[in-house]
């Protein structure tokens, strides 16, 4: 078993795919266990059984045309007419364009390369310095994963409902329970935004500025609407996730197609072709990882960890602790989709059993990807900054220590008020 397991981690860093790792070490434990391994068929066949989970291609479609379209750089200008002449305004309205956009596209890389090149060079005219530019730009790359409708927030909701452990909740109480501490993270980056350009020579309010207000409304009349009818719709428990996922991409398309006409139908399948090669990953590792659950789970994998933890970990508070340490590291390392996969089916029995609602721990474990995605030395978005922006990796680090601190502060907050993450789901329940 342990050889296994060596030729697998060896697999892994000579760049074996994921799934093929995850795949193979639930093939093997099904095996040294002689059960059928048909059941890991019958696993991936689950996938079509779950309504939730049309939600994943229809909401990654959705992004995919708003990321080429032009409405990042309407987004943009419509939080700079409304929010850009306040002290730190600008800063602000990068935080909450790029918090809007990642939590519709689902991918912080795309929003750095997307919104990177219009914020940057404003960020920079506006006389912000230069480190503080890029660490806003970095970090920001990922704030959007607690809002919805965040992949990762569906994506681990669907994990932990298989797992069929501790109280059932929904992917809709998960958008609520990321709302508050997703706002706690934007309030304190705009808060040192707001510090940082405090020496910058203000931004006078425009005299036509309701002129300009109302132009600004105008260009962007037909995308307003969408957040507020996707997440009322979610919210108010008038759209379920797949019909709010059904929604949204008709009207994106409807949008961005026929109206604007800034995306061609001639470039819709290769637009179709990216965004669902994302998708197409996505649901594989899904396939396999719901397969290697069921072993873990016949194995009482779960239950020998959290033996072996409970002998030097007594208190949820050391736990949580180790578990943030834990997540921080493991966001250097994997992606957010294959995090989710592979480490919520050990995590979240664990954590029940320290008295953890799986809610909390869903918006705690994002949380920490979140931040994970810039952690030096190996964050995805510090590769994607360096090669966006042409700076050295060396740059981006120091560039983005003080957003790190600020936003390991709001995991702790995050992590310690669980309530914060519970109060506005603990009506429906």
């Amino acid at each position: 078993m342990i050889l296994i397991g060596l030729i697998l981690i060896v697999m892994a860093l000579l760049g074996a795919p994921l799934f093929t790792i995850i795949g193979a070490s639930a093939l093997w434990g099904f095996y040294s266990e002689e059960i059928d391994l048909a059941v890991i068929a019958i696993e991936i066949y689950r996938l079509a059984e779950m309504p939730v989970l049309l939600a994943i291609p229809l909401f990654t479609f959705a992004g995919y045309l708003l990321s080429e379209s032009g409405a990042p750089s309407r987004l943009v200008r419509l939080t700079q007419v409304f929010l850009g002449w306040m002290p730190g305004g600008l800063a602000i309205v990068a935080l909450v364009a790029c918090a809007l956009f990642t939590a519709f596209t689902g991918a912080s890389g795309v929003t750095i390369v997307a919104l990177g090149a219009i914020l940057y060079p404003a960020l920079k005219q506006a006389g912000y310095r230069e480190n503080f530019n890029l660490g806003l730009i970095t970090t920001s790359g990922s704030l959007g994963v607690l809002f919805a409708p965040s992949l990762p927030l569906i994506l681990y909701g669907v994990v932990a409902q298989q797992l069929g452990v501790g109280g059932s909740f929904t992917i809709d109480e998960l958008f609520l329970a990321g709302l508050l501490p997703g706002l706690l993270m934007l309030s304190m980056l705009s808060a040192w935004a707001v510090w940082q350009g405090r020496h910058n020579p203000p931004v006078p309010k425009p005299q036509n500025s309701w002129a300009e207000m109302v132009a600004v409304t105008k260009e962007c009349i037909w995308e307003i609407p969408l957040p507020f009818i996707v997440l009322g719709g979610i919210y108010s428990g008038y759209f379920a996730i797949s019909e709010a996922a059904a929604v949204t991409v008709v009207y994106v398309l409807i949008v961005e197609v026929f109206i604007y006409r800034e995306i061609s139908l001639k470039a819709l399948p290769e637009i179709i072709r990216k965004s669902m090669i994302l998708v197409g990953a996505v649901l594989v590792i899904l396939g396999v990882s719901l397969a290697s659950t069921n072993y873990l789970v016949d194995a009482e994998v779960p239950m020998k960890l959290f033996e072996m933890i409970q002998q030097y970990v007594s208190d949820p508070l050391t736990f949580l602790l180790l578990l943030n340490l834990f997540l921080l590291i493991l966001g250097m390392m994997l992606d957010i989709f294959s995090a989710i996969m592979i480490m919520v089916p050990l995590l979240l029995p664990i954590a029940l059993r320290y008295g953890i609602d799986p809610v909390h721990l869903g918006i705690i474990f994002l949380a920490n990807m979140q931040i994970g995605y810039f952690t030096p030395p190996v964050g995805m978005n510090l590769f994607i900054a360096s090669y966006r922006f042409k700076k050295s990796i060396m740059t981006l680090y120091r560039a983005t220590w003080p957003f790190f601190l600020i936003l390991l502060t709001s995991v702790l907050i995050i992590t310690y008020w669980p309530a914060l993450s519970l109060t506005l789901i603990a009506s429906t329940r």
